[in-house]
């Protein structure tokens, strides 16, 4: 089992978000998370992450309890959040071959060329991260976590600042990530990437619970609209 949560409750300074919730991902499964804002999409996935405490309930990665500072955690987890970092006074190319070569990827090189063309930035590569587009350095951001080996990838909202064609492909990318076996979790609020990623929804708030991604994505059109 990748990831399982039991009876997990998250919040802030023990005030519960959301929960409890009960799932377990196991490899090439991939969760979407929903919700309204505020309903504790985000604090859900930062504590599966280690980076805040349950208010209840455990999370446990590869059958461990989860410690953010623990070398096995930093190897098996890739995750994009809501902030920026960036290795400093490097070029994007050079940022992302640090980051492959750091977790001893297989030929670094070809990898992260690919990457820089999938995401669109290939010709951003020579410039340094501050230089670019909030745009290009969120796919710089995502372009970092497919560059590393993982057994779990964390998303929360990877859909920010990018268009619809750079959407759709984000949805093969990861369908590519559950057909290697790799477990995904994302927080979204988008509804063309919950139907192309075609993966349960756990829809977060007062209760948590299960839908079909074209239900969760048919709700989230209708409450735009």
């Amino acid at each position: 089992m990748v990831l399982r949560t039991h009876g997990l409750v998250v919040g802030h300074d023990r005030s519960p978000a959301c929960g409890p919730v009960d799932v377990a991902l196991e490899r090439g499964d991939v969760l979407s998370v929903v919700g309204d804002n505020g309903a504790g999409k985000s604090t859900l996935l930062r504590t599966v992450l280690g980076l805040l405490e349950p208010v209840g309930g455990r999370v446990e990665v590869l059958g461990r309890a989860v410690d953010e500072r623990e070398a096995w955690f930093r190897a098996a987890v890739a995750s994009v959040l809501d902030t920026e970092a960036f290795i400093p006074g490097v070029t994007a190319r050079e940022h992302l071959l640090l980051v492959a070569r750091g977790h001893a990827t297989p030929g670094p090189e070809g990898v992260v060329d690919d990457l820089l063309d999938r995401f669109g930035i290939l010709d951003a590569g020579s410039r340094y991260p501050a230089s670019l587009s909030s745009g290009q350095r969120r796919r710089l951001l995502l372009a970092a976590a497919f560059a590393r080996p993982r057994e779990l990838m964390v998303l929360d909202e990877p859909e920010q600042r990018l268009d619809g064609d750079m959407r759709r492909a984000l949805a093969t990318m990861i369908r590519d990530e559950q057909a290697r076996g790799t477990a995904v979790l994302l927080a979204t609020h988008d509804p063309v990437l919950l139907r192309e990623v075609g993966a349960p929804v756990l829809v977060v708030g007062d209760r948590c619970v299960v839908v079909h991604a074209q239900d969760a994505a048919d709700r989230l059109a209708g409450d735009r609209g």
